[in-house]
């Protein structure tokens, strides 16, 4: 997600440090199987998206974690080398597998799939050959950026739609915008038209009703966070040129270069808010709508369409935030997916 000004949302401070009793995770019988598509250097809420998903040992199983280019953040390998400082920052770097994803659009790349090497073709083969080895349940694909690299993987190999979950981070809908959306809407729209499980977690910036919601501000940051997570046996040079050992000192340190917006001033930790949904859906609410479409006036719906995607709103926040920060202080890393998994 995209740095934004938003609109004020009327939160009191204490508000948001919870005066509501946080929901309690749900107890899974099984681990989630999950693959993670970020475009890691955008903001600073994919790296938290990130430390959660593999702090959470005991809810999650991740495959890899693939990047892609958006419009901020830089080049691709921008991308890549913030998801390894995360890795690293969480001691795990090299156990995880981490791919190069696309830096253009879905149909700018779609007609050269048939090539050896094609944009993005590193993350969108290991998509596919986890996919292809997935069973029941289906391997979880949550996304957090453009929707790149897993409408090219459907469109290379149609048969893995039937093998995966796709949980999308992005959309204001039923509004216009949102900046992973607006960054290949063709990827969006070729995923709406596709036989597959899909789930858009809503963004809807200054609304209480999407993940924009889910905020933090500096003063939770510097309580929580200093001196969270595994203590790396290198210093780890973080994106601001300063080193650090700990996961939760560097998300100090980009809360330090963060601008905040609202009343109080604070951040949205979006894509942390999808991971959070899939450790505990209660943390939101879900809706079956047939699929519609997006166009450059905005969604047309199809009440007709036979084909159904989830739609996530209204996201406990107080909950998350709580389970965000205990994560941090109580963290369980994931073990390595054995590759023939």
């Amino acid at each position: 997600m995209r740095k934004i000004i938003i609109l004020s949302l009327g939160l009191t401070l204490s508000v948001l440090l919870g005066c509501r009793t946080a929901t309690q995770p749900a107890v899974l019988s099984e681990k989630i199987r999950l693959l993670f598509d970020t475009d890691a250097n955008n903001e600073l809420d994919d790296q938290h998206a990130l430390a959660y998903l593999l702090f959470n040992g005991n809810t999650f199983e991740v495959a890899g974690v693939t990047v892609n280019r958006t419009s901020g953040g830089g080049d691709i390998t921008a991308h890549y080398e913030e998801a390894e400082r995360i890795l690293k920052l969480c001691s795990l770097d090299g156990k995880i597998p981490l791919y190069k994803g696309a830096s253009g659009d879905f149909q700018a790349i779609r007609p050269t799939l048939d090539s050896a090497s094609f944009d993005g073709s590193d993350a969108v083969n290991f998509i596919i050959d986890q996919a292809k080895s997935a069973g029941n349940p289906k391997l979880v694909i949550l996304a957090v950026g453009k929707l790149t690299n897993v409408a090219l993987a459907l469109e290379k190999e149609h048969r893995i739609a039937d093998r995966i979950r796709i949980v999308w981070l992005g959309s204001n809908y039923p509004e216009k915008g949102e900046y992973n959306q607006e960054n290949d809407t063709m990827a969006m729209n070729y995923i709406l038209h596709t036989i597959v499980d899909f789930e858009m977690v809503t963004v809807r910036y200054g609304k209480e009703t999407g993940t924009d919601f889910v905020r933090v501000t500096k003063q939770e940051i510097d309580q929580n966070m200093p001196g969270r997570g595994p203590v790396t046996a290198e210093p780890v040079m973080g994106r601001h040129n300063e080193a650090f050992v700990t996961f939760g000192d560097y998300s100090v340190n980009l809360f330090n270069h963060a601008d905040y917006y609202g009343d109080p001033p604070s951040r949205a930790l979006f894509d942390m808010a999808a991971v959070a949904i899939l450790k505990n859906p209660a943390w939101a609410r879900t809706r079956q709508i047939p699929a519609p479409v997006y166009t450059p006036e905005g969604w047309i719906e199809q009440p007709e369409n036979k084909r159904m995607i989830t739609v996530w709103e209204s996201f406990e926040r107080d909950s998350i935030i709580h389970d965000f920060f205990r994560t941090m202080q109580n963290y369980a890393l994931v073990a390595p997916v054995s590759p023939n998994k």
